[in-house]
């Protein structure tokens, strides 16, 4: 009798989208946690079947700090979940699929990550992506404000400049925005530049640190070459080339990939080491400083992405750009024109 009793654990666990099953799942699925879960955070992934989304599934299964990790996707979410699943490590992982699931993939959830929508392609633009990607963004978005709306959300879903102002309005919306819990991930661009950097200086990538500012998107990408750690300096060509490369990254594996996809397994790994960073701030660890694009007072504008302290409530302080040099400052001036045109056209697409 105990041994059929695991069985239906497992199969409730693994097939979650069973209708029969739905009203004892929830107790056979606590009852799995309970006995084979270890102490951690909940994880929602919301696009988990996706190019960026499975390699950050399976890396965030691998992350110690993970308890419980729900994966949604409106196509393929049961083969990942039970692939991912099968891994010897701490996380218990759910699958959910399709908008019928959706609130059940989110309920209870303390880190939510979004990398749904569809990917770059070859001669499609960030306003391309747009058209299709900020209908995705609203929907899932809603779906935070009604069962998880204390949770700090990571959204990757392009264009960030202008899917996290969308998302901002929907919580406004519903009466539960925290702006220091929307969080638009960069740490591609950062990861990007601090790789770059230790090319051209020579160094191991891990020993370096770029603040980038701005955006992310094209010349809204600002990396702050002058603030490099450990501290350095760059010829003018040396700071046009790693600036322009940042910048251009991901056209860069756009075309690299020749139509087969964009960056995926860099975003992906820049994502879980952003979601790392926000769950050690909310376990309570001190000094924990990222870059991402949040709600700021930093420039005029109402968001832009520079660097923040993480912690029990996200994103508890948003840090100045210090000092730049003059390039820096005309890279700034560049960033912000565009970046105000994102910013209001993601706001704008929630209040017509």
């Amino acid at each position: 009798m105990e041994f059929n009793q695991r069985i239906a654990r497992i199969s409730a666990h693994l097939h979650p989208s069973n209708p029969q099953m739905l009203e004892n799942q929830v107790l056979r699925q606590s009852e799995c946690r309970a006995k084979g879960g270890s102490p951690g955070f909940k994880v929602a992934i919301l696009g988990a079947a996706g190019g960026i989304g499975q390699p950050l599934a399976m890396l965030m299964k691998m992350n110690p700090l993970v308890s419980l990790l729900h994966l949604y996707d409106v196509v393929n979410a049961p083969g990942v979940t039970a692939d991912i699943s099968h891994m010897d490590t701490g996380a218990v992982v759910r699958g959910f699929l399709g908008q019928a699931q959706l609130e059940n993939a989110l309920t209870g959830m303390e880190l939510v990550i979004i990398p749904a929508g569809v990917p770059r392609k070859p001669g499609m633009t960030r306003d391309d992506l747009f058209k299709i990607n900020a209908g995705i963004v609203k929907t899932l978005c809603e779906g935070i404000a009604k069962c998880c709306p204390n949770a700090v959300v990571n959204l990757i879903s392009n264009p960030v400049n202008s899917t996290v102002p969308i998302a901002a309005e929907v919580f406004k919306k519903a009466g539960t925005f925290d702006p220091k819990k929307l969080l638009g991930v960069t740490m591609l661009d950062v990861v990007r530049a601090n790789t770059f950097v230790a090319e051209v200086l020579g160094l191991d990538p891990r020993e370096v640190n770029v603040p980038v500012v701005g955006g992310h998107a094209g010349v809204t990408i600002l990396p702050l070459l002058s603030q490099v750690k450990p501290a350095c300096s760059f010829t003018p060509e040396e700071t046009e080339y790693l600036t322009k490369r940042i910048q251009d990254g991901g056209t860069e594996v756009v075309q690299a990939k020749a139509g087969a996809g964009s960056a995926t397994l860099s975003m992906a790994y820049a994502a879980v080491k952003f979601a790392d960073a926000c769950l050690r701030g909310l376990r309570g660890d001190a000094g924990i400083v990222e870059c991402a694009f949040v709600s700021s007072q930093v420039t005029e504008l109402p968001f832009f992405a520079s660097k923040v302290k993480l912690g029990r409530g996200g994103a508890e302080e948003v840090y100045q750009l210090g000092l730049l040099n003059e390039y820096e400052r005309v890279g700034l001036e560049k960033a912000k024109k565009e970046l105000a045109e994102s910013i209001e056209k993601g706001a704008s697409f929630i209040s017509k």
